[in-house]
């Protein structure tokens, strides 16, 4: 049997279910009901710093944008 045909049935039978099994466990892991605050937290990073609101869109804009636009 040559080493090719012999690692194509490996790769189709044993490490397929071996892959099927990670990928179950990763999302089981990543759904489990301790994780929710890990990724809120995680969720709010960008936002951990911002005390004022947005400013305009105008205000935002250099001036030669404003002279642009009128």
């Amino acid at each position: 049997m040559e080493i090719y045909t012999l690692l194509r049935e490996f790769a189709d039978s044993w490490m397929l279910l071996f892959l099927f099994t990670f990928f179950v466990m990763v999302v089981l892991w990543a759904f489990r009901p301790g994780s929710t605050k890990t990724y809120e937290d995680t969720a709010s990073i960008p936002f951990r710093h911002v005390d004022a609101p947005a400013p305009d869109r105008d205000e935002a804009t250099p001036a030669a944008h404003k002279e642009a636009r009128t």
